[in-house]
């Protein structure tokens, strides 16, 4: 069993900065790929971050060039850096791990970010 818990979420003004982070209850980058989703309100769940085992990462088009994912081995965790936050990222943020062998899968509780004008 792996537990995700994030934080980092809050309230922050449209074109502010927050970083979620996502630790996992022991060392697992090594096989499962790492994603954040976001799930507003009266909407689905959307992938916005992905960093696989070998650090490839890639993005959402509506984040690219404004977030970041990344990955600390030693601390077992994951970011997401966001800047330039928009109204339209507020929604609860999610970690998933996948492990694509065994189709192993994990989920955070989510954290809220709420963007304001």
């Amino acid at each position: 069993q792996v537990q995700l818990v994030e934080s980092g979420g809050g309230l922050v003004q449209s074109g502010g900065s927050l970083r979620l982070s996502c630790a996992a209850s022991r060392n697992i980058f090594s096989i499962y790929n790492m994603r954040w989703y976001r799930q507003a309100p009266g909407k689905q769940r959307e992938s916005v971050a992905f960093i696989s085992v070998s650090g490839n990462t890639n993005y959402a088009d509506s984040v690219k060039g404004r977030f970041t994912i990344s990955r600390d081995n030693a601390k077992n965790t994951v970011y997401l850096q966001m800047n330039s936050l928009k109204l339209e990222d507020t929604a609860v943020y999610y970690c998933n791990a996948f492990e694509p062998m065994t189709k192993s899968e994990y989920w955070g509780q989510g954290t809220q970010v709420t963007v304001s004008s």
